[in-house]
């Protein structure tokens, strides 16, 4: 009964994003308008502080991520939205939309029978882009941002897959087969939602293979960077269930880095992970 239900689902699900006109899950309501603005290559500043700033949210979250360690090494705090975009930089907004959607999602009623689960994903997520950032920075030598930003929607499928769920009754009360669902599909329906979206395709790949488990010797890339920050975060705040997926391999990382340079990288990071991860989920 219920893969008849899980059928239903992805039937769904590829119908609507392989319509002409998609129409995208209320949640991501602010991070497309944020989205629109941000292609307009004359947006200001200001315009963007407005649009922010009728977000009570989202000018809160950018306010904590500038003044925040990783943002802010010189220790001066910044209390307006304005001078925090400046600070953070424009295509940060893009991330924090990200985020105020996401964890707005979960908060919702619809979400309460995913609770236990729910807080897992949001741990798990944060502690990826915020991982991200610092590998981006500390080993690839790659724009950070966008590294922040792959991390926090690499598992965007999973939100999705959750708020569609949550309407039938029977998949919500039948938790292997919701947990296989959600492992099984969300780095596919991720992908597709953020090209929806217009992602750059660097973004795309990344979100697209971070479930794939290859073997990398250096940490080179968008996609490197997301795959280990993923298994990094594995080993201390998974959000699968091991009960019914069992544990993920996170063997990776012992054959990309000796025991001692691992443990210097998390604990170099752990202060910036901290900080951002309460920027980003506060």
């Amino acid at each position: 009964m219920t893969n008849a239900v899980t059928f239903k689902i992805l039937e769904d699900i590829a119908r609507d994003l392989s319509s002409d006109e998609i129409t995208f899950p209320t949640f991501l309501d602010i991070t497309f308008q944020v989205r629109s603005a941000l292609k307009d290559p004359n947006l200001s500043v200001e315009q963007l502080a407005k649009l922010v700033g009728a977000e009570p949210l989202m000018s809160a979250k950018i306010i904590r991520m500038s003044n925040s360690v990783a943002l802010n090494p010189s220790g001066r705090e910044i209390a307006d939205v304005k001078s925090a975009i400046v600070r953070v930089g424009m295509e940060a907004v893009r991330t924090v939309s990200f985020a105020v959607a996401m964890e707005q999602l979960l908060k919702s009623k619809q979400m309460q029978p995913f609770e236990n689960l729910s807080q897992r994903l949001w741990e798990h997520t944060s502690h990826v882009a915020a991982l991200c950032r610092v590998l981006a920075r500390k080993l690839a030598k790659i724009n950070g941002d966008e590294a922040m930003f792959s991390g926090l929607v690499h598992d965007l499928g999973v939100f999705y897959l959750m708020s569609r769920a949550a309407n039938f009754p029977e998949l919500v009360n039948d938790k292997a087969e919701l947990h296989a669902l959600l492992v099984g599909w969300h780095d596919n329906i991720g992908h597709a939602l953020l090209s929806a979206l217009g992602s750059p395709e660097s973004v795309l790949e990344a979100v697209r293979d971070h479930e794939t488990d290859r073997e990398i010797s250096t940490v080179s890339n968008l996609s490197d960077v997301l795959y280990v920050a993923n298994k990094i975060a594995n080993r201390s705040s998974c959000w699968r269930d091991p009960e019914l997926d069992g544990a993920v391999d996170t063997s990776v990382l012992d054959t990309l880095f000796d025991a001692e340079t691992l443990a210097e990288i998390i604990d170099e990071s752990e202060e910036e992970v901290q900080s951002l991860k309460a920027a980003l989920g506060g």
